[in-house]
């Protein structure tokens, strides 16, 4: 009996109902990019300094301008990089007395001459924003004693990746690709409008974590179901965001379910009916000799996805560990270049375009390199250069800024690979009846990675600006050596069975027919070659 993949080859690999498909599930990145980087506008955190009422008449009855008004009234005020206390600290004083000098109100005010003698307090009617637009952190005040709050904002996102990621997997592969991505979309969106109009801090949490608690796993379950549909040469460019609304009606109509899910669950009169959509919207029709599929499971393979499973054996559990460290990497470097360009200090609209940017270039690459030159060699490079530029970075002085600017985008470049090369190749080396939950049990640390960043770039700069990109380094150079661990994934077909994914890594990369057969067809061909030899 013919396997999928023989079918999809009569009917086509990668026509127009799999790019028609493959359109609107990368739809999906329009609500999922702004929950995952959007952090740096939504946390935007302006210079800022107490307001008191006193201060606020003084300033216009004397009719200071602002350069004035900060000489005047707020302590140790310094530019950027040097102290910040005048943030959170106002003088103690009663700026409400009369008869106060437009010149020297301090003097008249305490007869203090120095001013580091008069004491401090902690701001109590809340804060001058110097920030003309608006962020969570001018709306609930985030700021000084409450600073740590934006880290728990971003950290919530991050929590609810994790604990989607691993139940959505499960939902995924146990009840359908189709039915957990509509469902996704739905709570997604109802989330973030409720987030919008959320009327405390408390509420605006909650609903955070419902969008990372559905935003994630849908978008990963959509990215499975696209290398589902045809053969897996094909279902590696998911690289461009498409920043466009669209409804679940339309995902309900354009998608079907994953026939290979079907196959795995022995429903195969279900995935019959899907790959005959599938043949008349390529305008193909299936012949007698393929009208019924081969089950993918043999020898009484059990069907349904076990968390051991991703251990159990050595090389999954191999590639599990590092899969694992590599989606921890991605996250920390990928979340952390944006937030630390958040606080660098220069234009956060240009300086997130510029960064941006780069991301074309890195799809670019991918789509020259990975089908000629292979997995492993470019991943590894784009993560070592990821790490150095972090190191570049942190050592250029401020003085050279397009030299630290072109090495961040460099960084984002590398990092930006390494996500979708992570994506691509996690969905690759797992078994059709696992690969949903592989994926998102390996990319549960990327959440995290999510959780710790927020803490590593805001806690650690306050230490030193340049320290956050110091770790980044570290953890990037060590990934760049871990990925040349893994088996080249170039050129060979999805695994169906535990021992495919066991016996990837053992034999070379060979086209007796191409995208045919399984990796087990492929090893016992070259066995028996080696037979024949002797």
């Amino acid at each position: 009996m013919p396997t999928l993949d023989d079918i999809l080859e009569h009917i086509g690999e990668f026509d127009l109902f799999q790019k028609r498909a493959f359109f609107v599930l990368c739809l999906l990145s329009a609500s999922f990019t702004p929950i995952y980087v959007g952090i740096v506008f939504l946390g935007f955190t302006p210079e800022h300094r107490c307001f008191h009422p006193g201060i606020a008449e003084l300033s216009s009855r004397c009719g200071w301008s602002l350069e004035e008004e900060l000489n005047y009234t707020v302590p140790e005020h310094r530019e950027h990089g040097e102290s910040l206390s005048h943030q959170c600290r106002r003088y103690d004083m009663d700026w409400n007395t009369t008869g106060l000098s437009c010149t020297n109100p301090l003097e008249n005010l305490t007869g203090y001459s120095n001013r580091s003698s008069i004491p401090l307090t902690p701001c109590q009617d809340g804060w001058v924003y110097d920030f003309s637009g608006s962020s969570i952190v001018t709306e609930f005040n985030l700021v000084c004693e409450d600073s740590w709050k934006l880290d728990l904002f971003q950290s919530c996102v991050n929590a609810g990746f994790f604990i989607g990621s691993i139940s959505i997997g499960y939902i995924a592969d146990r009840f359908g690709r189709k039915l957990c991505l509509l469902l996704t979309i739905l709570v997604n969106s109802i989330s973030g409008v409720l987030m919008a109009f959320a009327p405390s801090y408390r509420w605006m949490l909650i609903y955070r974590f419902i969008q990372g608690l559905v935003s994630k796993g849908g978008w990963l379950t959509g990215y499975i179901l696209k290398t589902q549909f045809s053969l897996n040469t094909h279902c590696y460019n998911d690289i461009f965001y498409f920043h466009i609304p669209v409804p679940d009606c339309l995902y309900c109509r354009c998608l079907p379910e994953s026939p290979r899910w079907l196959i795995a669950q022995q429903k195969n009169d279900k995935a019959m009916k899907i790959i005959n959509r599938i043949a008349k919207g390529n305008g193909k029709k299936l012949p007698p000799s393929l009208q019924s599929l081969n089950p993918d499971e043999e020898d009484g393979e059990k069907l349904s996805p076990s968390f051991l499973d991703l251990v159990r054996t050595p090389q999954i559990r191999k590639h599990t560990l590092i899969l694992m460290y590599t989606w921890f990497t991605s996250s920390v470097l990928y979340q952390g270049l944006i937030m630390h360009m958040g606080i660098a200090g220069g234009n956060i609209y240009l300086d997130f375009f510029y960064s941006a940017l780069v991301e074309f270039p890195a799809a670019l690459i991918l789509i020259l390199t990975i089908d000629r030159i292979g997995r492993r060699y470019p991943w590894a490079a784009a993560t070592l250069v990821a790490g150095s530029a972090c190191l570049i970075t942190a050592f250029v002085p401020d003085s050279i800024y397009w030299l630290k600017i072109t090495a961040a985008c460099l960084g984002r470049m590398g990092i930006t690979m390494c996500y979708e090369m992570v994506c691509l190749v996690n969905a690759e080396l797992y078994p059709t009846f696992l690969r949903n939950l592989g994926v998102l049990v390996c990319s549960s640390m990327c959440d995290i990675g999510g959780i710790i960043t927020p803490f590593i770039v805001y806690r650690l700069a306050e230490v030193w600006h340049e320290l956050p990109l110091i770790v980044f380094a570290v953890v990037g150079l060590i990934d760049g050596g871990l990925v040349l661990l893994l088996p080249e994934t170039k050129g060979k077909t999805l695994p169906e069975t535990i021992d495919d994914a066991e016996n990837m890594h053992r034999y070379c990369t060979i086209y007796p027919k191409r995208n045919t057969g399984t990796v087990m067809s492929y090893w016992g061909l070259l066995n028996s070659w080696k037979d024949a030899s002797q």
